[in-house]
């Protein structure tokens, strides 16, 4: 235990550093937890960027959380082609003491943006809520609300039961038949996986496919991607004509 954290035997105390109400340029000292989701490729990184882009425009500044990037790289990427480096956040990261610690150095936040938000742990979506509650920070998530099973995922389930708002991207992803598309399938050779890890990193583009350490190991390429379905073709496991293309792997 370093000398910066001689308070955190209390688990009560993780804020006790909090900036004094009214230091946030004279605005309600009110934060608000909001969870934006949808599937694949309907644009929830750009969104994020964009509300990060907003937001430093008119001076205020935030903290950047990723956890899981497609890219692999601690970052918040668009398929659009833009990026800015963030946060990588582990599986016992405690986002509390990450601002308080932000705090500590003198440095100022007023927000905090979180992209992939599905992957947190229930108890790290409840250190969000506390920082909007009890720090005044205003908290985005962004995320997938559902895994390849068509099952919330944990993170998302505690977005769901807490937030202060929740906000379908409107960005409307298409399936194959030309339905609206809301199931993130896992595909491999063709075929929708009904089992497996839950956490699997993977892509919707075709242009490079990775190979699993797993794989290589048993000496068999198995190359994996998602498609976005209906719920019909979830269902039936009803790729299209275009079932035979293989995507991007990439495991965590």
């Amino acid at each position: 235990m370093t000398a910066l954290d001689d308070t955190e035997s209390d688990p009560t105390d993780a804020l006790s550093a909090v900036p004094v109400a009214g230091s946030r340029r004279g605005l309600p000292a009110v934060g608000k937890l909001k969870f934006c989701y949808g599937p694949m490729d309907c644009g929830k990184s750009t969104l994020a960027l964009q509300i990060d882009h907003n937001h430093a425009r008119q001076g205020r500044h935030g903290v950047l959380l990723v956890r899981h990037d497609r890219s692999g790289a601690p970052q918040i990427s668009s398929r659009m082609g833009i990026s800015r480096r963030a946060l990588e956040v582990s599986e016992d990261t405690d986002l509390r003491l990450l601002v308080r610690h932000r705090w500590a150095r003198g440095e100022h936040v007023d927000y905090v943006i979180v992209d992939e938000a599905q992957f947190l742990s229930p108890a790290q979506v409840e250190h969000l809520a506390e920082l909007a509650d009890d720090a005044q920070l205003d908290v985005y998530c962004f995320g997938i609300a559902t895994d390849f099973r068509g099952l919330l995922f944990p993170g998302a389930r505690r977005l769901f039961e807490l937030a202060d708002e929740l906000q379908p991207v409107q960005v409307e992803v298409l399936c194959w038949c030309g339905l609206p598309g809301r199931f993130n399938a896992r595909v491999r050779d063709g075929e929708v996986l009904r089992a497996g890890d839950t956490v699997l990193v993977a892509d919707t583009e075709t242009e490079t496919v990775e190979t699993s350490q797993s794989a290589l190991a048993d000496t068999e390429v198995v190359t994996v991607r998602y498609q976005v379905l209906c719920r019909r073709h979830f269902r039936v496991g009803d790729l299209g004509p275009r079932a035979g293309q293989h995507g991007q792997l990439r495991l965590t």
